[in-house]
């Protein structure tokens, strides 16, 4: 069974909703804020780089792993900064634990697998860390 982990560096990124905006001609369209773009190729450059080019098969089950570990702010006293770093503390802020994931599923499209409908099964954690990053682990379920 095909196993691909990769780390995605930086703070993690949620996905922003998409903007719609009217067209001088009267009509409207929508787009994807640049933000998330950028995010999303950079997720999509990971992948490259440590999948060996894998694409999961098409219709084959996938569980998804994403854990997020956010940054500590500078200003942080040293007895809270060990309370995060021990999982004492945990980051409830944004981006939100779903947004993440959209990111994450949405930029591996037709890259790591045809579609994010092959996810069946998704962790999701949300920790701190001195060096941010997300790190994604996506393996085969095996059928029957």
């Amino acid at each position: 069974m095909e196993t691909v982990r990769f780390t995605v560096p930086g703070a993690p990124k949620g996905k922003a909703r998409a903007k719609t905006v009217r067209s001088k001609k009267g009509g409207t369209f929508s787009y994807t804020p640049e933000g998330t773009m950028l995010y999303e190729n950079l997720i999509k450059c990971c992948y490259r780089q440590e999948s060996n080019n894998i694409i999961f098969n098409d219709g084959q089950p996938l569980k998804v792993t994403i854990i997020a570990y956010y940054p500590i702010v500078k200003s942080t006293s040293k007895k809270k900064k060990q309370q995060m770093l021990e999982d004492l503390m945990f980051p409830t802020k944004k981006p939100d634990i779903d947004n993440i994931a959209k990111s994450i599923l949405d930029a591996l499209n037709k890259l790591a697998y045809r579609d994010d409908t092959q996810v069946v099964t998704l962790h999701m954690e949300k920790h701190y860390a001195e060096d941010p990053r997300v790190e994604v682990e996506i393996e085969e379920i095996k059928n029957g």
